[in-house]
């Protein structure tokens, strides 16, 4: 019975207007996460909320690299900044140097089509006003049909699964957290292109707590610091 009551809770909450509940958000200032491969601290994702009147900006930086013997394999460095307007999406820009390899990604909201309009180095056109940027500090994206990558601009069109309410340890911090798993909806997509991915949010502030995956390793994003 009470999987059921959470169950209804849930659904009510999730199945508002995509992009709004940004209240929840209202006090946050700074989120910093450590990144792990394997258990080794690899790097970090910091975020920085910055507001002018009704207006909100999230700018966000990720640096991260993978050492062996002194020697490094593989190096991530990536910018984004993301728009709203009285909790309304507007825009979204990255750059990054995935190894070298440069990728980009400009979003913007195309009111008079009422939809999203994606440049991107993997996708360019247009795309679903519901569809998210899959940057994660936003819970709004367990609803969302799809997720654009906040790295290149791919549509990844998704399913997710709600794995019900657990207490898990974050740095040391004991938290009450939902737990979702997402999952990309086309099977056909090659193994390293596909979603799959589990996410932790806190029960009671929606603020992203951890995230995992595994890519040639297993991955966890950690909650550092919170403002």
């Amino acid at each position: 019975m009470k999987k059921f009551f959470v169950a209804i809770t849930l659904y009510f909450f999730f199945n508002t207007n995509s992009f709004g509940h940004l209240e929840h958000y209202s006090e946050i200032k700074y989120l910093e996460y450590d990144l792990y491969r394997n258990n080794d601290l690899i790097g970090s994702h910091k975020y920085d909320f910055i507001r002018n009147g009704d207006n909100l900006t999230v700018k966000s930086v990720v640096n991260f690299k993978i050492s062996k013997l002194g020697i490094d394999l593989y190096k991530y460095f990536a910018e984004s900044t993301e728009n709203y307007d009285k909790n309304l999406f507007k825009s979204f820009d990255s750059k990054t140097i995935q190894n070298k390899k440069n990728k980009y990604v400009k979003i913007n909201l195309d009111a008079k089509k009422n939809n999203l309009y994606v440049d991107g180095s993997s996708y360019k056109g247009e795309a679903d006003l519901n569809y998210m940027v899959g940057t994660w500090w936003n819970h709004e994206i367990v609803k969302a049909k799809a997720q654009i990558s906040a790295i290149s601009g791919r549509i990844i069109e998704q399913k997710v699964e709600f794995l019900g309410k657990k207490n898990i340890e974050v740095n040391g911090k004991n938290y009450e957290a939902l737990h979702f798993k997402f999952l990309s909806s086309d099977e056909t997509l090659p193994d390293n292109k596909k979603l799959n991915t589990d996410i932790w949010y806190d029960a009671k502030t929606f603020i992203w707590l951890k995230a995992q995956f595994i890519k040639q390793g297993n991955w966890e994003y950690r909650l550092k610091k919170l403002n």
